[in-house]
C-alpha cells in the first residue's frame, strides 16, 4: 500500500488520498488484476467515520476494462480504529467497513455490471484492503 496524502483538516473533515497500487480479483463470473492508478479519496468526518470514496480500474483475465467507484464507511471504537491506523492486525468483526461499488464498462460481455446493485464489506489490513462484493438480487 502506498503512503497516504494526508491534506489535514478541510471543512469537511480530516481529507486523506490513498493511491490505488495493484492488486486482484476472483469471483464466479470475472477475475482479473486491479490496475495502479487509482486512489481513495477519504474524509475522516468528525464523528470518527471514515468516509470512503474509491475509484479505480479492474483489468479482466480475458482484457476487459472495468471502471470501479466504490463508496461507503468505515468505523468503530475509538482503540480498534488506532489500532488500524497504526497498521496492527485487526478483526474485522470489531469494526464496521460497509461499501457501495458501482461498475462501468464499455465491454459487452461485461455490460451486465453496468446495470447491477452491490453491496459490500470490507477488512482494513495492514498492506492492503479486502472487499467481498455482492450482488443484490
Amino acid at each position: 500500500m502506498a503512503t497516504a496524502q494526508e491534506l489535514g483538516a478541510t471543512p469537511l473533515g480530516r481529507r486523506r488520498v490513498i493511491p490505488i497500487t495493484g492488486g486482484r480479483f476472483s469471483g464466479e463470473r470475472l477475475s482479473g488484476r486491479v490496475l495502479p492508478g487509482g486512489a481513495d479519496w477519504q474524509v475522516i468526518r468528525a464523528d470518527g467515520v471514515a468516509d470512503l470514496d474509491a475509484r479505480y480500474t479492474l483489468e479482466t483475465a480475458d482484457g476487459a476494462l472495468i471502471y470501479v467507484r466504490n463508496k461507503g464507511y468505515r468505523h468503530g471504537p475509538d482503540e480498534v480504529i488506532k489500532r488500524l491506523a497504526a497498521g496492527e492486525a485487526v478483526d474485522p468483526k470489531l469494526y464496521y467497513m460497509r461499501t457501495t461499488p458501482w461498475f462501468e464498462t464499455g465491454d459487452s460481455r461485461y455490460a451486465w455490471l453496468n446495470r447491477i446493485v452491490c453491496v459490500g464489506t470490507g477488512a482494513r489490513r495492514a498492506a492492503s484492503v479486502e472487499l467481498e462484493i455482492f450482488e443484490v438480487t
